[in-house]
């Protein structure tokens, strides 16, 4: 994977050398950026060829709350948040924004690296097929989700939430099953992460929104409706 292109973006010299020098062994290319503002530069530049953003929470010029909500306007890049706050209302706060995984400070370089690792390979992943599902229709080749015939943009943690829900079309599935199932590794924090996610896909699939089921003390199901 020596194409794959990260940006690393942390106030703190030493904090994007050690991550640089960790992720430069696995032949990625990598990118810094000091701040908010030199990211967003860097990432206009190079928008269609970012492969993976490392986000640090508190940078000086532009916070990556701030760098989060201008990068989602227009990509659905995977997005890693680097932050040393680990409460449970901030990382709902960044998912609601689109985050796909969260990295709390001080972490071991070498998990981040394989944290990094699973998100590129589910993120490239091809699975070489397109369904239909009431309208929805999912590329699982090239990660894309149309309704309608309308592209919409789903951050990685969504699309991978949305795919395991039509995979199981008309099973109810509890929170505790898709935690591990999507997040694929043990979650600590709270399941309403997954509550936050369900309402923003149903948003972006508009009508189709009603597909996903809320199961009452279980979870969700996904079930197509006849509407004629």
């Amino acid at each position: 994977m020596s194409d794959v292109k990260i940006l690393v973006v942390d106030d703190e010299s030493r904090m994007r050398k050690l991550i640089k020098d960790f992720l430069k062994v696995k032949g990625y290319e990598i990118f810094e950026a000091a701040d908010g503002e030199e990211a967003l530069k860097i990432f206009e530049e190079h928008e269609n060829k970012m492969d993976l953003i490392l986000l640090d929470v508190m940078m000086p010029k532009l916070d990556g709350w701030s760098v989060l909500r201008q990068i989602r306007q227009v990509s659905s890049v995977p997005i890693v948040m680097l932050t040393a706050r680990g409460e449970e209302q901030d990382e709902l706060f960044g998912f609601e924004l689109g985050v796909d995984e969260y990295i709390t400070k001080p972490f071991s370089p070498k998990i981040l690296v394989a944290r990094v690792d699973a998100i590129l390979k589910r993120s490239v992943k091809s699975e070489k097929n397109i369904a239909d599902y009431g309208g929805i229709v999912i590329n699982a080749d090239g990660r894309t989700v149309e309704v309608d015939s309308k592209k919409i943009d789903l951050s990685l943690r969504e699309y991978e939430l949305l795919k395991y829900l039509v995979d199981n079309n008309g099973i109810a599935l509890s929170r505790d099953k898709i935690l591990n199932n999507v997040w694929n590794y043990d979650y600590y924090g709270d399941s309403r992460t997954i509550d936050s996610h369900i309402k923003k896909i149903r948003h972006k699939l508009g009508r189709k929104g009603r597909y996903i089921h809320t199961m009452r003390g279980v979870g969700y199901k996904f079930e197509v409706e006849d509407t004629k």
